[in-house]
């Protein structure tokens, strides 16, 4: 289906082109949202005649989408969800869950301006870019984890998946093979001290006993 751009669409081109667009896509999301028109000699002669209108709209659109970008954009939103130990969810998350966490945020953000090529299906710290208009665009972090717990803990950088914990563990047993190493390191030097203390009154004892007998050797007035 030939449409007739009423506002620039991503990928399709700018306000007043005319593109062809498959016909579910015109008929379930440009013609509904009044993001386009059919193209018909009767409405590009509506649109030259409202060109001027449809522009200074699309620029009131744009401040507006602009002041909320200032206050959404950076923002993080937690979603709780069960998931196994390997971080995979019992489910997902999808645009429309966003769409809901966003509103209950005080962020009006309708599904389609979601940016989610596919749904989120592990806990985890997720950027999510929302088309607020055409021209702009804010990014989202979301928290999904277990528990307000487990969120507050990747807030901070931890891994809470396996291969996370893999790796603290890996961290933890070459932790404790150092400890043991020096623990040794010391016992070793510890022994070497003592024995050389051994040796020491060993040779002052071979001293002691040369010099008893030196003394016996020696004949008395």
């Amino acid at each position: 289906m030939d449409v007739i751009l009423l506002e620039r669409i991503a990928r399709l081109g700018q306000m007043g082109d005319i593109v062809r667009v498959r016909d579910g896509y015109a008929r379930n999301f440009l013609l509904p949202q009044g993001k386009a028109l059919r193209s018909t000699s009767e409405n590009r002669k509506r649109f030259d005649e409202q060109r001027a209108q449809l522009e200074a709209r699309n620029l009131e659109r744009k401040h507006e989408a602009e002041a909320v970008a200032e206050k959404l954009n950076g923002q993080s939103f937690i979603v709780i969800r069960q998931a196994g130990e390997t971080g995979q969810l019992y489910g997902s998350v999808t645009a429309r869950d966003l769409a809901e966490i966003l509103d209950e945020g005080g962020f009006t953000v309708s599904r389609s301006q979601i940016n989610l090529n596919q749904p989120i299906k592990t806990i985890g710290m997720h950027t999510v870019a929302i088309a607020l208009h055409a021209e702009v665009e804010s990014e989202v972090t979301v928290n999904v984890a277990r528990s307000e717990d487990e969120a507050e803990r990747q807030a901070r950088g931890e891994d809470l998946t396996v291969a996370g914990y893999e790796d603290e563990e890996a961290l933890e047993a070459d932790a404790e093979a150092e400890g043991e190493a020096a623990a040794e390191g010391d016992a070793t030097e510890d022994g070497g001290a003592e024995g050389e203390v051994a040796e020491e009154a060993a040779a002052d004892g071979e001293a002691g006993e040369t010099s008893a007998e030196d003394d016996s050797d020696t004949p008395t007035a």
